[in-house]
Parts: C-alpha cells; sequence; structure tokens
C-alpha cells in the first residue's frame, strides 16, 4: 500500500493531456487539486488506526494485506466492510469519496470475464487476474469509464450515423485493438492511475465491435480528457476541511488508442456486454448506499446545527423535520446491508449484493437529496444566498458590522455563525452546490433507472400470489397460482 504523498509523487509523472478552459493544465491545477486532495486521504485512512480493518483487506490472489479499494469481495463481510467504509469515509471528506468507481468496476470484471471464459473459452479472466495483482501490488486507483455519449437516443449503437458516438472496436490486430470514441460524465478521470473501459448498455449480435472492455493508464497515448471541475469556494482567512475537497468529470476522448491484448477483458461477445454493464451499476449502487447515507446525515447535521445557529432547534416542526431526514439516512444504510445479507456468490467467487436492495436504496437516496435542500434551506433561511464575501468579514470598516449583525444564537460565536452559514452556502448557492445538486440526483443511475430495475427484478407475480390466496381465488386456466388440494404454490 502506497500513502497520500506517494500518490502524489506518482501523479506527476503522468504526461499533460487534460484541456480545461480552452488550454492544457496539470493534475494539480488549482481547480482539480480538490480532487486531488480527496483521492490522496483513500490512500492515507488506509494506515489511520480509526479505520483498521475496515479500509484494507486481505488479497485472495496474493494474501498480501491491500487497501480495499483493490479488493474483489469474497463474502457477506467484504460487501459490509466495503459499505462501511464509503460511509465513514465520505463523511471525513465531505461527500463523494470517488474511489469507488474503479473498484466497482473491477468486481463486475471479475464476474463478467470468468463467465466469458466459460462460454466462450477466452482467457479474458487470466488477463484480468493479472492485471488485479498489478493494481493490488502498486496500490493504483481507478475509475470507470461507462457512459457513452449516445448520440441520437432512439437509435442503438449500430444505427447512429456517427458510430464513434458508441466506443467501438475499429481494429483487431496480433498485438491488440484499435479503439475510437468517447466516453462521458467520467468523474475523477484527471486524476486516477487507470481508466476502466466497459459497455454502457446490452448489445445484440449487431453489435459486437461495441462490446468492448479494458483498462489502460490515464496518460495513455491518444486519449484526451476533456474536463470540468468544481470545488467549495477557497477561503483566504477562514480555513476549513470542506474548503480542500473538488471533484473533476471529464469527456474522455479515445481518438484510434491502441490497446495491448493483456488489457484487454471484452471484445466482440456482445451478450456479455450487457451483464458487464448491469453488473458494474449494481456494484456501483450498492457504494451508493454508503456515501449517500454519508451525503444525507450531512444535510441532516447541517440543518440541526442551522436549527441550533437559529435558535429554534426546540421547535417541533424541525424536530419533525429532521425525523423525516434521520428516517432516510438510516433507510439508505439499511439497504446496503440487506443487500450484503442476502448477496449471492459468483461462480467466479465474487460476492455480489442483491440487486432489489441496492436499487431501492439508491433510489431513496435520489429521491430525498431535493428534499434534504429544501430542509436545509428552509431552516437556515435567505441568508445562506446573501451572506457576504469572506474578505469583508476581515475588512476594517465592514467586519465590526458584519461580525455584529451575524449574531443570532447569543451563545454561539459571531466566528462560529460565520464559519456555519460560509458551509451551508458553499453546499447549497454556489457552483460547487449547484454542480452537486445534479450529481446527487443522477451519479450511479438516475431515480427512474432504479424503478425500472425494482420492477423487473422483482417477482410481481409472486406477489399477486399471495393476494390470489387470501381473496381464495382459485386456479384456472388462465390463473395458474395454487394448487387447489395442496394450497402449494404452482
Amino acid at each position: 500500500m502506497i500513502t497520500g504523498d506517494q500518490f502524489r509523487e506518482r501523479l506527476k509523472k503522468l504526461k499533460p493531456n487534460i484541456y480545461m478552459g480552452g488550454k492544457i493544465v496539470d493534475r494539480f491545477d488549482p481547480k482539480v487539486v480538490g480532487g486531488v486532495n480527496v483521492m490522496a486521504r483513500t490512500y492515507d485512512f488506509a494506515f489511520d488506526k480509526e479505520f483498521d480493518g475496515v479500509g484494507t483487506a486481505k488479497s485472495h490472489l496474493t494474501g498480501e494485506t491491500i487497501n480495499r479499494f483493490t479488493h474483489i469481495h469474497q463474502s457477506v463481510e467484504d460487501l459490509f466492510n466495503k459499505q462501511k467504509m464509503t460511509r465513514l469515509y465520505s463523511q471525513e471528506v465531505g461527500g463523494c469519496i470517488q474511489r469507488c468507481m474503479g473498484t466497482d468496476s473491477l468486481n463486475a470484471l471479475s464476474v463478467v470475464t470468468y463467465d466469458a471464459d466459460q462460454k466462450y473459452g477466452t482467457n479474458y479472466h487470466e488477463r484480468f487476474t493479472n492485471f488485479m495483482k498489478k493494481v493490488q501490488e502498486e496500490d493504483l486507483s481507478l475509475n470507470c469509464a461507462q457512459t457513452d455519449v449516445k448520440g441520437n437516443r432512439p437509435w442503438r449503437p449500430h444505427e447512429q450515423q456517427d458510430p464513434d458516438l458508441y466506443l467501438r472496436v475499429i481494429e483487431k490486430r496480433p498485438d491488440g485493438i484499435i479503439v475510437n470514441g468517447a466516453k462521458a460524465h467520467n468523474s475523477c478521470s484527471v486524476y486516477v492511475d487507470e481508466i476502466v473501459v466497459i459497455p454502457t448498455r446490452n448489445m445484440t449480435a449487431e453489435e459486437n465491435d461495441w462490446a468492448v472492455a479494458f483498462s489502460l493508464p490515464s496518460d495513455w497515448e491518444g486519449v484526451t480528457l476533456i474536463n470540468a471541475a468544481y470545488a467549495p469556494t477557497r477561503r483566504k482567512q477562514l480555513q476549513a476541511p470542506f474548503c480542500e475537497i473538488g471533484m473533476s468529470h471529464s469527456i474522455t476522448v479515445f481518438d484510434n488508442v491502441f490497446v495491448p491484448w493483456e488489457r484487454v477483458f471484452l471484445c466482440g461477445e456482445a451478450d456479455m456486454a450487457g451483464k458487464l454493464a448491469l453488473l458494474f451499476a449494481l456494484y456501483h449502487r450498492h457504494s451508493y448506499t454508503g456515501c449517500k447515507a454519508a451525503v444525507s446525515e450531512i444535510y441532516a447535521g447541517a440543518t440541526a446545527l442551522a436549527a441550533e445557529y437559529n435558535g429554534i432547534d426546540r421547535a417541533q416542526h424541525v424536530r419533525h423535520q429532521l425525523a423525516d431526514m434521520i428516517q432516510v439516512v438510516d433507510l439508505i444504510y439499511a439497504a446496503g446491508i440487506a443487500a450484503a445479507v442476502n448477496s449471492e456468490k459468483a461462480a467466479s467467487g465474487t460476492q455480489i449484493p442483491d440487486t432489489n436492495y441496492c436499487n431501492a436504496g439508491r433510489m431513496l437516496a435520489g429521491d430525498a437529496i431535493y428534499r434534504e435542500y429544501e430542509a436545509l434551506a428552509a431552516i437556515a433561511g435567505g441568508l445562506v444566498a446573501t451572506l457576504p464575501p469572506e474578505e469583508d468579514f476581515y475588512d476594517e470598516k465592514t467586519g465590526p458590522y458584519l461580525e455584529k449583525y451575524i449574531m443570532r444564537n447569543p451563545n454561539i460565536s459571531a466566528e462560529n455563525q460565520h464559519r456555519a452559514f460560509r458551509l451551508f452556502q458553499d453546499m447549497m448557492a454556489s457552483a460547487w452546490g449547484g454542480h452537486k445538486l445534479v450529481d446527487y440526483l443522477h451519479g450511479g443511475g438516475s431515480p427512474v433507472i432504479e424503478k425500472v430495475a425494482i420492477y423487473r427484478d422483482h417477482n410481481i407475480e409472486h406477489s399477486k400470489n399471495i393476494v390470489r390466496k387470501l381473496a381464495g381465488i382459485e386456479c384456472d386456466a388462465d390463473t395458474k397460482c395454487i394448487d387447489r388440494e395442496s394450497h402449494a404454490w404452482l
């Protein structure tokens, strides 16, 4: 395992391929460095005694102690610890821990590469296992490049006028493949070691060229990262941990990129593409039952703090609001626990969480986030949007006025009032807050996608049969539900 500083040193060696604001920038650009800080902390947390037993795991490949972000889940306990780690780390950094996408894609690949080999006689799983040993030995950070730009949404990949609107293989060579296309919404791609590419959807028999998965270093030849970066407002005086974080999202362009065969984990097996896409989404939604529980708890805590600082924390309607918010926190996390308890072991040996509970937890989190924003906004009040700039609090003329007139609860100092409302402003009334409002809704899948999955995967006929039995509805040619003699399920 490596430390955060060692991770930063490794980033410095990557070639510049990041474009932002019309120019090329390095990975320590002031707009990007907040995300680097978050990623670095995932390395340091692994050495923190506070997270002992949660942030590390024993590799099933080598028997060595590794960072849990490089682990392939082998048990229910592994899923528990991954969820717990994600929640604890997200509380520490104030939101998304960013490294989950990499581990979630690795776990999905561990299942699908094995299944592809069993069906097609390929050697993807051997390649993947060799790659995993490198990931664990070097403690690599990875992101997952899944979402294609998709072009005209009603058209399938092979129907697009420009076939590159879904990333595809354009040439197969003895030493590897050539790919073309782009991936969108690539969070943290500009400060990871590796970019893992997987399909975004199911593929048909006409779409073998689009059924491809591989991993490449983030500065690989032909890879261009067109980046958008977000961070809370940088402070000049009022320093706080929340101001040290940030996040980046890129459109990742692959322009005639060569991928060596040893880094190719799927190539042309169309029926495996959808399975890989869904498995990544499943693992990522399980991660969300950790991080979104943390985010919802942060909003509940912020709302409670705003009520205390405004002197209304004993008001009954405030307590009812907080009870609703706490309930969401517990239910999101409980869904992840249930998904682990009801998990199953794949043929590869990888533990797969239950799909219904993962989707239910993620849907609840996405559905609740706007209500959480609304609750904090309502209880904190308009000062969140109209708080004067930080410099005015330290100006010789205006500072004394602001220190006098920011006061609310007389038991809270003026500085702490300022600190709290500056944080609330960052959370809601800033470029960072606006970005996170959309990110929290759509990251890991929009609530409507979870609803589709929940309906698809639940045995609704079983539910109907329960009611038929209770109603005394007997079986006939059209309704096969209960044996008339034994009342056993058919």
